[in-house]
């Protein structure tokens, strides 16, 4: 293998990424997504997207055992490669697997360094996973994290866990229905 690597660029990781997560909304107008440091070797980095690829959709089509071999097999010839580790945590969602997906996150985001693209996912998933465990404070750091990265999704969920623009929301939609005669 060479020395050389490769980054892969925006479009590859927001490919992935909607291929993973097709109900999480993207800014691409709004992205810092291009300063990711997910790298790969030049040689090897095609046959890797492959197998990344290849393990997203056997998840895609419920085939979680076949997809977690892959992204165990890619996770050991590549283990500084920080979307692997992002979508088997996806894949570890899927499967109840909480845990084993909390520590592939927080793996991901060491990886990444908390910059670009994959980190972004990577705390809007950790942040999730904090939000359905009851843990509203670590979810919202999580989402912050992830909005400053240009992560749209993130920015709806500060707003929508704001209790005070909650708060205005229903007012205003109260208004309204009374202003429409829609009580």
């Amino acid at each position: 293998m060479g020395s050389e690597e490769t980054v892969l660029t925006e479009k590859d990781e927001i490919i992935l990424h909607a291929i993973f997560n097709p109900n999480t909304p993207l800014d691409l107008r709004n992205s810092n997504y291009i300063h990711s440091t997910t790298t790969l070797d030049n040689e090897t980095a095609p046959e890797f997207k492959n197998i990344e690829l290849e393990a997203v959709k056997l998840a895609q089509a419920e085939k979680f055992e076949e997809s977690l071999k892959l992204f165990n097999q890619l996770i050991n010839e590549t283990p500084s490669y920080a979307s692997a580790y992002n979508n088997r945590a996806q894949l570890y969602r899927i499967l109840g697997k909480t845990d084993l997906a909390m520590e592939d996150l927080n793996k991901a985001i060491m990886i990444s360094e908390s910059k670009g693209f994959i980190a972004s996912q990577a705390f809007v998933q950790r942040a999730i996973l904090f939000k359905v465990n009851g843990d509203d404070e670590n979810a919202l750091i999580d989402f912050k994290s992830a909005a400053e990265l240009g992560n749209q999704f993130a920015k709806n969920q500060l707003v929508a866990m704001n209790p005070y623009a909650a708060l205005c929301n229903k007012m205003l939609s109260e208004a309204f229905c009374k202003l429409y005669g829609n009580e």
